[in-house]
């Protein structure tokens, strides 16, 4: 059998802070070695997104201008969204693609943008505007969790975001969704929002394969993937751990 996996590539042009859209070339390159023919689908209005065909789905990461605009955009699709989301389909939202899928976004004098409300969370900018760095929350960001082990990337958010769902994981080091909690990102049903840039994939496969499977288990009722050989990336992951954690 032949199989195919479709993912939505929302805005790639305005929201790609850090590099995060290695995340798509990662993704596609597990999927082809396994022999999964992987199609890509760039969203650049609301109207290019099909979501009733989508497997999956991936939004990065913006200004705070960007992100109001890109969340304008998809509020003309915002119930089927929110269907898809309810339905398991999987997707890796990133910083602002994280952050414009709750309620609301307030910035530092207090004005709040409207999210997409997808999810009832919300983010409260820390930061006057860029130039103010140290209240910035930057640095290695290491994270564990029982179901993907030991996970590393770095964050640079200006904003915290504070919510009940289950998270991505436990901050070991670093600040993850805010300077209170020690917990990092959202997991909900097989949607993944993190603040770990890196990309996320580069140094964390399990968590690409992982929204693979997902997305292979609700199409053709795939329980398992062919392994791949991780060993580089697994010891550079171990060597990063161990230089950062003492």
């Amino acid at each position: 059998m032949r199989y195919s996996l479709d993912l939505l590539h929302f805005f790639p042009d305005q929201l790609n802070l850090y590099g995060d859209g290695g995340n798509i070339t990662i993704a596609k390159k597990r999927c082809e070695w396994r022999g999964i023919q992987f199609r890509l689908h760039q969203v650049e209005r609301a109207s290019d997104a099909d979501l009733s065909n989508a497997d999956l789905f991936f939004i990065g990461g913006a200004s705070d201008r960007e992100q109001a605009l890109v969340t304008d955009e998809l509020q003309k699709i915002r119930s089927d969204f929110k269907a898809a989301i309810e339905d398991g389909v999987g997707g890796l939202t990133v910083c602002g693609g994280y952050q414009f899928l709750g309620s609301y976004y307030q910035l530092y004098n207090g004005e709040k943008l409207e999210g997409l409300n997808l999810l009832d969370f919300h983010t409260v900018s820390r930061v006057p505007d860029a130039t103010n760095v140290k209240k910035r929350l930057i640095g290695d960001l290491h994270v564990v969790n029982p179901l993907f082990g030991r996970m590393i990337g770095y964050e640079n958010h200006g904003g915290e975001t504070f919510h009940d769902y289950d998270v991505l994981g436990d901050v070991v080091k670093g600040y993850g969704n805010n300077k209170r909690d020690k917990k990092e990102g959202l997991h909900y049903k097989n949607l993944i929002g993190t603040y770990m840039h890196g990309p996320l994939f580069s140094k964390n496969p399990r968590i690409c394969d992982h929204l693979i499977l997902k997305a292979m288990e609700r199409k053709y009722g795939v329980t398992s993937l062919e392994p791949l050989d991780d060993t580089f990336s697994k010891e550079a992951s171990k060597r990063l751990w161990s230089r950062c954690i003492s």
